[in-house]
């Protein structure tokens, strides 16, 4: 199972996709060099057996973004690049027309904008197929694609995925192979509006 989530994270610097890939089998994670120590690759791997974490910034670095604050949208910015091409930055009006109410329209905040490009732009800032089948068996094959479900909220103790309609439904189409097996009768709730708190945590 893989879950993709576009957004921003002032830790990262840039807009990035989280590609999170859980099975019983991983391919192709990361070498261990990528780690500070050795012991800091075996730890984070006996941790996480069975999932892992690939980041991708489809989003160019460039004077969009201020200097001294990442997380603010330059007030000079007039475009940005997006997987190499070229990206206008929104009027005010634009993201009024897309349900994004700004805090400051004079301050636009990186997450704001992200809410845009995943509205008007949303191919060009989501993983592609390739991208998603990075931790993914080769020999796997596609049965089901969600573009929006009901996602619990973890944040909540009493809120896991195992006790999620959706997710055990999913874990049985995953063990028979019967996407028919996926009727879910709760409302999507994956769209940011679901998430108030989203981008200012």
């Amino acid at each position: 199972m893989v879950i993709e989530v576009f957004g921003f994270s002032p830790r990262a610097g840039l807009p990035d996709i989280h590609i999170h890939t859980f099975a019983s089998h991983l391919h192709n994670r990361d070498d261990p060099r990528v780690y500070a120590t050795r012991e800091a690759y075996e730890r984070y791997i006996a941790n996480n057996p069975n999932n892992d974490s690939r980041f991708i910034s489809p989003v160019s670095e460039g004077d969009w973004q201020e200097d001294q604050n990442c997380e603010m949208v330059a007030e000079s910015a007039k475009e940005l690049i997006i997987r190499g091409q070229r990206q206008s930055i929104p009027s005010t009006d634009e993201y009024a027309q897309r349900g994004i109410m700004l805090e400051n329209p004079r301050r636009v905040q990186v997450f704001e904008l992200c809410r845009y490009f995943a509205d008007a732009a949303r191919e060009t800032v989501l993983a592609t197929p390739q991208e998603r089948r990075i931790s993914v068996l080769p020999e796997m094959t596609q049965i089901l694609q969600l573009e929006e479900w009901h996602h619990p909220n973890v944040v909540e103790e009493v809120d896991r995925p195992s006790g999620s309609e959706t997710f055990q439904q999913l874990a049985q189409v995953l063990a028979t192979g019967n996407v028919a097996l996926y009727q879910p009768s709760r409302l999507p709730n994956t769209h940011w509006r679901n998430w108030p708190d989203g981008g200012l945590l």
